[in-house]
């Protein structure tokens, strides 16, 4: 495997390499094809020019004789009919007839002709050019001639010229092109030679370079991240730590969920044991035991639903149905449920009724849950107020310490040490989420042994 200043050079020559390739077709063929058109444009030209002498001229020979010495090039004037009167380079007489000539014959059809042919008069590749014109009445065709070997020795020294300053110019480029691979193995090779350090954990700081923005940003990098190792190495008792309190606490839980449908699952056995073992029992003791084994099944399904709602929720599963929700007859009637379990409490609702947008299922289970806690960790009224913006929920209870403010709603997480048990370590997290799902806002304030207030901020 080739290193990164090898591979940009050698990406270089092959560009390079290719590069003078395309050139020298484009040279060769495009560069070609223009120098030749340009010729017979002044062949034209000169034609033109001439055309315009001989029209008010009356010796054609003395003319053409001029523009022979001048332009170098072939000269021929021939009559309609085809005859030669004038050429530059043999006796005319001894030319045969040129109306067959393919330039003429598409100068006669479009007004000028063209063609490249082998011209055995002169024993040479011609370019012919051309035109028919009119002298007193009568039609003529001026020709000129260039010999195609001039022209292609002039095209040659011209494309040699012009790849010479090209080539000067790529072999510039690569000599700075190698200057800067130079430059880069030597960038390299010092972040290399850093991170072999980085690996062995050998303590070292990371030269900060000059050379390049992005060789700037990568060393500073580094730096930055050997001190964020660093500090990780000296964290990583504190995480072992935070691991064993972790495992505990999901020991704890697994406890917890096993006491949970211990009791419900030990009633319900024991009823059923007894109806099955008496099938004369009493109708009324029937339907009180009956009344148990459903109540402690309904139980059992509770939790397993909070269950499921809680990984939905973590998931993004659980979608919501948008209503318009009155807060208050909502409130109103979670405390009436409520107090079929908690008769011997009381919970004040206050404020005025306000309509929001919300799911209003999950939006009942978030209250529920936080009346419920209320009610569950202290032994005074409850007290709801609602606001135009705002529900909170306000209990004068055991309240909690403020390690554990930023904690509770964390999934599984219960408190031991204070008599704060947020029985699963489910109940806040489902609040939690079901708030952000939302996107309102769940807030806390609570003092120790004074109480707490939770609000929902729509």
């Amino acid at each position: 495997m080739l290193k990164l200043h090898q591979l940009f050079l050698r990406k270089f020559i092959i560009l390079f390499i290719g590069i003078s390739i395309i050139w020298g077709l484009v040279v060769y063929f495009w560069l070609k094809d223009i120098y030749i058109d340009q010729t017979k444009k002044n062949l034209s030209q000169n034609i033109d020019l001439l055309s315009l002498y001989i029209v008010n001229a009356d010796d054609f020979d003395l003319i053409a004789d001029k523009f022979r010495d001048k332009l170098n090039l072939r000269l021929t004037i021939i009559k309609e009919d085809g005859t030669v009167i004038i050429e530059s380079d043999k006796d005319k007489s001894l030319l045969e007839n040129h109306i067959k000539r393919d330039e003429i014959i598409q100068a006669s059809k479009d007004g000028s002709g063209e063609s490249i042919r082998y011209s055995n008069t002169v024993n040479k590749d011609l370019l012919y050019v051309a035109k028919k014109i009119v002298i007193q009445d009568g039609v003529y065709y001026i020709r000129m001639a260039d010999d195609i070997v001039q022209i292609k020795n002039d095209f040659t020294t011209f494309a040699i010229k012009t790849t010479t300053i090209f080539i000067f110019f790529l072999l510039f480029a690569l000599f700075f092109t190698y200057q800067i691979s130079t430059k880069l193995k030597e960038e390299t090779d010092n972040v290399l030679e850093y991170l072999k350090k980085l690996i062995n954990k050998e303590q070292s700081e990371c030269k900060i370079s000059e050379y390049s923005l992005e060789f700037n940003k990568i060393t500073k990098l580094l730096q930055s991240v050997s001190s964020i190792l660093s500090k990780k190495e000296k964290q990583k008792e504190k995480k072992t730590a935070k691991l064993k309190l972790a495992n505990k606490q999901k020991d704890d839980i697994i406890s917890a969920i096993s006491h949970e449908f211990k009791n419900p699952i030990a009633v319900i056995v024991g009823y059923a044991q007894t109806i099955q073992s008496d099938p004369n029992i009493n109708k009324e003791i029937l339907q009180k035991f009956l009344t148990k084994i459903y109540n402690n099944a309904n139980k059992m399904s509770n939790i397993i639903d909070r269950l499921r709602l809680s990984i939905k929720l973590e998931e993004g599963k659980q979608k919501l149905i948008y209503t318009d929700v009155k807060l208050k007859i909502l409130t109103q009637d979670i405390i009436n449920d409520l107090k079929e379990n908690y008769k011997n409490r009381d919970i004040v609702l206050q404020g005025e009724d306000t309509i929001i947008q919300a799911d209003e299922m999950l939006l009942g289970i978030a209250i529920k849950n936080l009346i419920e806690n209320a009610l569950k960790y202290s032994d005074n009224n409850v007290i709801v107020q609602i606001e135009k913006n705002k529900i909170h929920i306000i209990d004068h209870g055991i309240g909690i310490s403020k390690d554990n403010v930023s904690k509770i709603t964390t999934k599984y997480y219960r408190v031991s040490d204070d008599g704060w048990n947020n029985s699963l370590g489910l109940g806040l997290n489902i609040v939690k989420n079901i708030i952000n799902l939302h996107g309102f806002i769940l807030e806390l304030e609570s003092i120790e042994e004074e109480g707490s207030t939770f609000s929902i901020v729509f």
